[in-house]
């Protein structure tokens, strides 16, 4: 018999749903982003910064960043947990692609709004 250590009904709905929503999102940002460039003759660098100067947009892609951010984290971390056995290895990985993507995160903050 297998005894499982986390008991509990609907064990990973979280993170399917949390690909989902964040694809979701990711998905519209895109349909924006593509809409905008569709529909302007030619996008220049005083149209793309205008476009970013509004306040909306900054956060519409700040959300978007964050939603890659987590749509990414939950991937990495099922594939780490599936294909990586030895515990120290993976949890090293585990951390390093937390790291490396609160780093773009943080990065993204300084871009859109210094």
């Amino acid at each position: 018999m297998v005894s499982r250590i986390v008991t509990g009904a609907h064990y990973g709905l979280g993170d399917w749903l949390a690909q989902r929503v964040t694809g979701l999102v990711m998905a519209v940002y895109s349909v924006i982003l593509l809409a905008y460039f569709v529909s302007q003759p030619a996008v220049t660098y005083p149209s793309w910064k205008a476009l970013f100067e509004q306040g909306w947009m900054r956060v519409a892609t700040l959300l978007f960043a964050v939603s890659l951010a987590w749509h990414a984290w939950v991937g990495m971390r099922d594939i780490l947990m599936d294909y990586i056995k030895p515990t120290g290895l993976r949890l090293a990985l585990e951390i390093f692609t937390l790291v490396t993507l609160a780093v773009y995160l943080g990065w993204t903050v300084q871009v859109l709004w210094r």
